[in-house]
């Protein structure tokens, strides 16, 4: 698997999630989960989230996966079983462009994300919607 570079899945996802109310933290391999409710310490609120609904069960609904085509940045946002669980897939990672190759490939960095754990950014928006 392509080593992943931080700094430009922070980037990206700066330009993905524009709502200024979400705040979202943002794994090693480019899984980002977006919290909807945040509460307490943001990294450990969604290791929580992401160590459920990361890893993959193949034949259960923590297999399936979604794939969305990005408008504003080059590669894929591959979604699964919990709404605000993405994993990004840049350009250059599959070898293959169906949404099949696209899908499982994303899929299974968002495996290693769940299982790993390794929080590398977090994006705390709480009290910045009422400023912008």
């Amino acid at each position: 698997m392509t080593a992943v570079n931080t700094e430009m899945l922070k980037d990206i996802w700066q330009r993905l999630l524009t709502d200024p109310g979400k705040s979202w933290v943002l794994f090693e391999h480019g899984t980002c989960v977006v919290l909807t409710a945040p509460e307490g310490d943001l990294a450990d609120q969604a290791t929580g989230i992401l160590r459920e609904f990361g890893p993959v069960h193949v034949g259960s609904p923590a297999g399936d996966f979604g794939v969305i085509d990005l408008k504003d940045a080059e590669g894929w946002v591959v979604t699964g079983q919990h709404n605000d669980v993405l994993t990004y897939v840049g350009p250059d990672e599959p070898h293959e462009r169906s949404d099949i190759a696209i899908g499982v490939f994303g899929r299974s960095k968002r495996h290693r994300d769940g299982t790993e754990l390794h929080v590398v950014h977090v994006e705390d928006k709480r009290g910045r919607a009422d400023q912008d």
